[in-house]
Order: C-alpha cells, then sequence, then structure tokens
C-alpha cells in the first residue's frame, strides 16, 4: 500500500468542520453575485473556464496507468457495482424525488437534483478516502476513472431523456462540444503520459492548484451568468433549507446501500470502502462543464443542487473514513493492547 501513500495527503483538521476549499467555492459565487462578469468579460471568462477544464481532463488522462487501467479491468464486478450506484440507482432515487416538487423543491431546483443523480462519480476524493480507510486504492483510481469516461456521453443522454426539454442545451452538438472538452484532453493525457508523465508525478502539488482553480473559475462563470440572467430571485432561504434536507436523505441511502449492498454481493472489506465512496458521490469537475452546455443561462441554478451536496459528501465521507480506518486498526492490533493500558493505568481517564 505504500505505493499509494501519496493520496493520504488529503487531509481535513479535526478543527474545522468545513473544507477549506468550499470557502473557495462559497467565496467565488459570492464574487460572481458582486463583480458578475457581463459583456466581453463574460466571453473571455467562458473561454477560459472552457481551456481550463479542457486541460484539468488532460492531467486525468496524463496521471492514470494505462497498466492500472488494463489490470482494473480484471475487478470487473466492482467497476459494474459502482457504474449502476451512479448511473441506474442514483438516478432512479432522483425520480423518486419528483413527488417532493411543489412542497420541499422548486421545479428549477428539483431539475438541478436530478442532474446531480447523472453526474459521474469522483476521482480525486474517492482515491482519497478509500486510502484515508485502508480500502482498495487501485480498485477506486479505475472505477473512479471508469465513471468519468462512461458520464461523458451517459450523463448528457441521460439528462436529455430524463430532463427533456429543461436541459435545453442538448442536441447532437451539445454531446459534441462535451466530447471534445472531456474526452479528448483525457485521450490526449493518456497518449503523452509516457513522455509526461514522471513531470506531472513529480509537479502534484502544483497541478493540483490547477485541478481545483478550473472548478473556481467554472464556478464563477456559471454564476455570474445567472446573475446576469436574474436567476437567484427564484431561490428562497427555505427551499435551500428543504434542498439541503433532500441530498441528506440522499447521500445517506447511498452511503448504505453502497456499503451493505458490497455486502450482499460478498465483496471482501476492502472493496467494499471502494464501492462506497466511488458510488456514493458525485464529480462537481464533471457536472459544471456539462451543465454550462446542457442549460445554458439555467446553469448557475441547475448546479446549485451539485455544489451542496459536493460539500455534503465531504464532509461526511471524511467522517467515514476516519471511522473505517479506526476499525481497520482495531482488527489488526486487536482490543488486547488497549485493554492491557488501561489495566496499567488503573484509574486513568479513557481516550475515546
Amino acid at each position: 500500500m505504500s505505493k499509494w501513500s501519496t493520496v493520504k495527503r488529503l487531509q481535513w483538521p479535526s478543527w474545522m468542520p468545513i473544507d477549506p476549499y468550499i470557502l473557495l467555492l462559497l467565496g467565488t459565487v459570492g464574487l460572481a453575485a458582486l463583480l458578475p462578469a457581463r459583456g466581453a468579460a463574460a466571453a473571455v471568462a467562458s473561454g477560459a473556464s472552457t481551456g481550463a477544464i479542457a486541460f484539468l481532463f488532460f492531467l486525468y488522462g496524463a496521471r492514470l496507468s494505462t497498466r492500472e487501467a488494463l489490470d482494473g479491468l480484471k475487478h470487473w464486478r466492482l467497476h459494474i457495482t459502482v457504474l449502476a450506484c451512479t448511473f441506474v440507482v442514483f438516478p432512479l432515487l432522483g425520480l423518486a424525488a419528483r413527488g417532493l416538487v411543489p412542497v420541499f423543491l422548486t421545479q428549477p431546483l428539483y431539475q438541478g437534483l436530478l442532474f446531480l443523480t447523472l453526474v459521474p462519480s469522483t476521482i480525486q476524493s474517492s482515491i482519497a478516502f478509500t486510502s484515508m480507510a485502508r480500502g482498495n486504492v487501485p480498485a477506486a483510481i479505475c472505477a473512479g476513472s471508469f465513471s468519468s469516461l462512461v458520464g461523458i456521453v451517459a450523463t448528457p443522454l441521460l439528462a436529455a431523456s430524463l430532463l427533456g426539454g429543461s436541459a435545453g442545451g442538448f442536441s447532437a452538438d451539445s454531446l459534441v462540444e462535451i466530447v471534445l472538452q472531456l474526452l479528448v484532453p483525457f485521450v490526449a493525457g493518456q497518449l503523452l503520459r509516457r513522455w509526461i508523465g514522471g513531470f506531472v508525478a513529480r509537479h502534484k502539488k502544483v497541478l493540483g492548484l490547477v485541478d481545483r482553480g478550473s472548478i473556481l473559475l467554472v464556478v464563477y462563470t456559471a454564476f455570474s451568468e445567472g446573475m446576469v440572467q436574474g436567476i437567484w430571485h427564484q431561490v428562497s432561504p427555505v427551499r435551500l433549507a428543504g434542498l439541503m434536507v433532500v441530498e441528506a436523505v440522499l447521500l445517506a441511502v447511498m452511503l448504505l446501500l453502497t456499503w451493505y449492498g458490497g455486502k450482499a454481493l460478498r465483496f471482501g472489506r476492502e472493496d467494499r470502502i471502494a464501492i462506497q465512496f466511488a458510488g456514493s458521490k458525485k464529480s462537481l469537475a464533471s457536472g459544471l462543464p456539462m451543465a454550462s452546455v446542457l442549460f445554458g443561462a439555467q446553469a448557475s441554478l441547475a448546479v446549485l443542487p451539485l455544489m451542496l451536496f459536493h460539500q455534503m459528501q465531504l464532509m461526511v465521507c471524511a467522517v467515514i473514513a476516519k471511522r473505517r480506518a479506526h476499525d481497520a486498526r482495531e482488527e489488526v492490533s486487536g482490543p488486547e493492547p488497549a485493554a492491557a493500558s488501561r489495566t496499567a493505568v488503573g484509574t486513568g481517564t479513557r481516550s475515546g
């Protein structure tokens, strides 16, 4: 497992309940509200965000070892399970949430929630949490990567069939645009990995800033357009609270289903961890550019549920990953050392 130890750098301080990157996302939304890009500036921001996302997927391709991907194909049951959770179970739950309109959700917020359920899984955070929980990291790498690749085609097609006219920007041209923006750069990264893979690995931390900066730029562009179009007058604090409750239930259902479903399918503990973290999460990096193509001016409202879910899944999965790691240590060491320590200390306090 030392081969994957570098992934463990993603950590959340115990005293900080919110990932600092989420604060940057919120700050970006605030900046778009105060200083939205208009006119020529909007065109420049849109072009820059498109280029940034393309470069982001190019880096994904350059990072993924082709040999690791081929090795991961041997674990086909796990990958099919993750894909089924991502593109079958999630959308079915999204369709079931239609009954919550208009009591909990407005129609536009429901469309955003349904779009959230169609987005592929994450790559980086799935790997990080799987590593933190001592799960099957190579499987998480392949599962997240396969999900992202399948999502480039599956998400737009599902959006066209389930959202219908709501995803007004969908067409054959939209699908081509998404493929050119996401899949082509990924394939280019794979083809050039032989020559640039070492450079990407050595500068992982710096290029990680590029990852996150790309997403911030897309968020700013989408929310700027929403401000210019006056979309935010459609959302009230009560509706946002209702959306958060619905998303909390959705996340809880998927976390339980992936964990106990993996057990029912007779996967081992390490595989179940990979299934839980790869099968219960949604990718902000993939969802944002797709929403901008599919929803146009309505993209900022469409991605609001995805942004909230993204924050929620990070916080909850961080806690679960730490718990899984603690359970793994107990399985290895057993309860005897702790019991012996308490006996030696006598009346000492418990460490908890």
